[in-house]
């Protein structure tokens, strides 16, 4: 197989998760809370963005907050399921 076509599995404490929202959002503080725990127990770096201090991240998702990113992948908004977050950490 051709190692262009070959993907190779992260681990969990390779992988970066980037919470986006924004200051009083009340699903934001239950994403961070889901993040956080799960990104603890597997072992996965994570950071948070504020929208409202990045023009891009506002251009792209302002509609959506708050937005879960893998590795700079969409993996969800609005409301973050753990259990589908772990599995996607590999975890």
């Amino acid at each position: 197989m051709s190692p262009l076509l070959r993907r190779t599995k992260k681990r969990p404490d390779e992988r970066l998760v980037t919470l986006v929202g924004k200051p009083g959002c009340h699903l934001c503080d239950d994403a961070r809370a889901v993040v956080a725990a799960v990104c603890e127990e597997v072992g996965a770096a994570w950071e948070e963005k504020d929208i409202t201090r990045d023009e891009e991240l506002y251009r792209a998702y302002w509609e959506q907050v708050p937005v879960v990113l893998v590795d700079g992948e969409q993996h969800t908004f609005w409301r973050v399921d753990a259990a589908r977050l772990r599995k996607a950490l590999g975890g």
